[in-house]
């Protein structure tokens, strides 16, 4: 049975306030094209559909146009919610849905079925888990097994025991859909971070699954072993992720036990690059030439001086500049100052002042100083 993994489309995102909708669009195609050159017996969308609890016009018709489009190709898919996703949103129609293949989780549910697929070894049974925190776990437990609800600690201990509920049978094949972060994978800047990992599953939970396709982090990657996976976005979505291989995970399972894993590159029709240099330089047409100038760029100038109108100037170029930043002497003494045990000795204003002059490349003005100071001494106050 061939499988098409995919996660975290986040559609209706906009990056430094660019809406990136079109290249949404754009990649949907491309994973649509796929879809009919490689043929898959289904298709899993691992969590975070939107980007938002509440999406745009534009997001929702978005992926509806997808959802029929996969439809007409008869393909089943398998779709769970994520934490950025309202699961009650994202199921509306949900069973009118599965008439047409679409399987779409609503809340989770204490010991939910299964979807069954076949194929010529037997049955496939793909488990629905959306994003959950141990108290929905424990409010869906607590009415009928109160004393495994009080017992549930921490995310490790929710997944286990939403697990022990599906009652898995692992004399067949057995694949999970879940979002969740889970211990020793890789995070990006892009993703929510929970302070001391507080959000972490250990691996071992997923001891009774052939294959675990997960969602919410955005690069791909295997955790503990190759059948624990990320498939990771289908665009990039920070700068963190300049360097990321975006791709369609394709799961093919044979009998128990053989599975094959194969990535599909993904090419969006704009690219998110860094690019460093002095400005004249980045500005020679000999330069940037032979580069997409429409791609997605943070621009870190190296000149010891402030380029006046920087921004705009390279954008006569460089028309999708959403970062400007300087590497020179001055950035760096600052960042070192900044970093310094000086710290301790110098009062709230001079620290914001300096934190701000990092990062606009200038200095407060008179006004803006002023605002700063009465705000400062408004929470001391409060403060004491």
């Amino acid at each position: 049975m061939k499988l098409f993994h995919l996660s975290d489309l986040h559609l209706g995102k906009r990056l430094n306030e660019y809406p990136l909708i079109e290249d949404q669009r754009f990649i949907l195609q491309q994973i649509l094209q796929m879809i009919d050159d490689e043929t898959p017996d289904a298709i899993m969308i691992c969590g975070d559909v939107y980007d938002k609890t509440m999406p745009s016009v534009e997001a929702v018709t978005l992926f509806d146009d997808f959802l029929w489009d996969v439809a007409t190709r008869k393909v089943p898919t398998i779709i769970i919610s994520g934490n950025h996703d309202s699961p009650e949103r994202l199921a509306f129609g949900s069973r009118i849905m599965e008439q047409s293949k679409i399987h779409i989780s609503r809340n989770y549910e204490v010991g939910a079925p299964p979807v069954t697929l076949e194929d010529e070894y037997g049955t496939v049974n793909f488990f629905l888990l959306p994003f959950v925190k141990p108290v929905h776990v424990r409010h869906a437990l607590q009415k009928d097994f109160p004393e495994e609800a009080e017992a549930i600690k921490d995310y490790t201990d929710a997944l286990e025991a939403a697990i022990t509920h599906m009652e898995v049978d692992e004399s067949e094949r057995n694949v999970l859909l879940a979002h969740q972060f889970v211990s020793g994978a890789e995070r990006s800047d892009s993703e929510g971070l929970n302070v001391g990992g507080l959000d972490s599953v250990e691996a071992r939970v997923f001891d009774p699954f052939d294959y675990v396709a997960l969602g919410h982090l955005h690069g791909p990657q295997l955790v503990s072993r190759p059948t624990v996976r990320y498939c990771g976005t289908p665009l990039k979505y920070s700068f963190s992720e300049v360097d990321h291989k975006k791709s369609v995970t394709v799961v093919e399972l044979g009998a128990k036990g053989d599975i094959e894993l194969r990535f599909l590159p993904l090419k969006p029709i704009r690219d998110l690059r860094k690019v460093k240099g002095r400005y004249d330089d980045l500005m020679l047409h000999e330069n940037y030439a032979h580069t997409n100038v429409e791609d997605y760029l943070h621009i870190t100038l190296t000149d010891e001086d402030d380029v006046p109108n920087a921004v705009e100037r390279l954008r006569t170029v460089y028309h999708n500049l959403m970062l400007l930043s300087y590497d020179n002497k001055r950035t760096r003494a600052t960042e070192q100052l900044i970093g310094s045990e000086h710290v301790e000795s110098i009062t709230p204003l001079e620290l914001f002042s300096e934190f701000y002059e990092q990062r606009n490349n200038q200095p407060m003005d008179e006004m803006q100083r002023a605002i700063v100071k009465e705000t400062i001494e408004k929470i001391w106050e409060e403060d004491s």
